[in-house]
């Protein structure tokens, strides 16, 4: 990878009062501002100059708010479609695949573009805190994070859940910067993220913020950069699969960005956004056109999430309602959420990897199934630009061509830990 030559230059703005500001560090919201809001980076490079490919994901690096580049990176890579489309009938179907497929140069070793976040968010931490980073996962953000943590020797505390730490494999050890605790069998992604915010009321550790945080957003948003400089146009319609819906809001912010730029294009993307069934709270609150979620019943939404393939997709608390959330979002991109069943994800998943070559993650199988839900109904023009976002695959080929090594938790806590208890048990844990 090329030297890191000058970090790119930004301000902040807040999405509900408009209010711009300087970037002074880990700044996570607009404390001026009287509702829930997210902030966005206004990059001072209005045209993206995209450098090559042996800088990895910072050939983007012009709309990312990073101090350094770290090494081990790869971008998203996008081409054009021959099987799947011709199987659809549709003329201009291109795939952003964020996994492992050498042959066409993507080669994320994490097989997710959990990548595209890990990469960037951890390139802004560096220069900005010496604490330790927090992150909560149910799976594929914790598995980045502590490939990229481990490879540049970057602190990291990981909170997730028992049941899915069998996905923390890798094809080299982690070193031990990088430590994991777990909440107890039973729970889910929200139960671990209850953890992070307990770990997070101690000094010496720091949360990474989640959809907050412009370095995740503007990382995932590499996905849509990555479509528009291969096609050359932004496309019409995305397609992607969604727990938090912090990729959709991501490519909505990339879009705008590439509307600015003005050699792509002034269209808006149609946001075509989809969730396991049967666990669909996004489906229902944009249904109703309300800015709330209605997740009364915590127990069936636990057990909703146990059911389903795409157990990335099971986030309880997203960054749905506040201002420049998946809402607004939706709302500004006439977009629509659709939901699949795990047979139809099944049925998606085998089908890709017969007429393109690849295994494709679950939830990049649901946003498969839902673009062949979304040609069967006639909700796409079969010659529209349509962006498939693949957001991980090619997990077995890796897994046949590596050696795998596992990251065993550290401390196992209950759902509902005592903060005493884990103040008592996190405070020496990096020592």
């Amino acid at each position: 990878m090329s030297t890191f030559t000058k970090p790119s230059t930004y301000r902040l703005q807040s999405i509900s009062t408009g209010r711009i500001f300087n970037d002074t560090g880990w700044i996570l919201d607009d404390d001026q501002s009287e509702q829930p809001t997210l902030i966005r980076a206004l990059y001072d490079k209005r045209q993206i100059d995209v450098k090559g490919d042996e800088f990895g994901i910072y050939k983007f690096a012009d709309w990312m708010p990073v101090s350094t580049y770290l090494k081990g990176s790869s971008a998203p890579v996008t081409y054009k479609s021959d099987g799947l489309a011709k199987y659809l009938g549709l003329q201009n179907l291109y795939v952003t695949f964020s996994g492992y497929w050498p042959e066409i140069g993507a080669n994320m070793r994490t097989c997710s573009f959990k990548e595209t976040e890990s990469y960037t968010v951890c390139a802004r931490l560096v220069a900005n805190t010496d604490k330790t980073l927090v992150v909560a996962s149910a799976g594929n953000t914790a598995r980045a994070f502590a490939r990229v943590c481990s490879d540049n020797d970057i602190p990291l505390l990981l909170c997730v859940p028992e049941d899915r730490v069998e996905v923390l494999w890798f094809d080299e050890p982690v070193k031990s910067c990088v430590k994991l605790i777990a909440s107890r069998h039973g729970s889910d992604y929200f139960d671990a993220i209850h953890l992070s915010n307990l770990a997070c009321a101690l000094d010496q550790y720091v949360m990474e913020g989640g959809a907050k945080n412009i370095a995740r957003r503007d990382g995932m948003g590499t996905t849509v950069l990555s479509a528009a400089t291969t096609i050359g146009k932004i496309p019409d319609y995305y397609f992607q699969a969604v727990g938090s819906g912090t990729g959709a809001i991501a490519a909505w912010e990339a879009n705008l960005r590439l509307i600015a730029d003005g050699r792509f294009g002034k269209n808006k993307m149609k946001l075509l956004v989809s969730q396991n069934e049967p666990f669909i709270p996004l489906y229902h609150a944009w249904n109703k056109k309300s800015r709330t979620l209605d997740i009364h019943d915590q127990q069936m939404a636990r057990e909703q999430a146990a059911l389903i393939d795409a157990k990335v997709l099971s986030n309880r608390k997203p960054p749905y309602g506040l201002a420049g959330g998946l809402f607004d979002a939706l709302l500004d991109t006439n977009g629509q959420v659709l939901t699949v069943s795990n047979e139809k994800s099944r049925e998606a998943a085998k089908l890709f990897l017969e007429l393109e070559g690849n295994d494709l993650h679950p939830a990049a199988a649901v946003a498969a199934a839902s673009l062949i839900d979304a040609v069967n109904s006639n909700l796409v023009e079969k010659d529209a630009i349509i962006m498939l976002n693949v957001t991980g695959g090619g997990e077995d080929k890796f897994k046949l061509e590596k050696e795998l090594h596992y990251l065993k938790p550290e401390l196992i806590f209950d759902i509902d830990p005592d903060f005493e208890e884990v103040k008592f048990k996190l405070e020496n844990l990096f020592q």
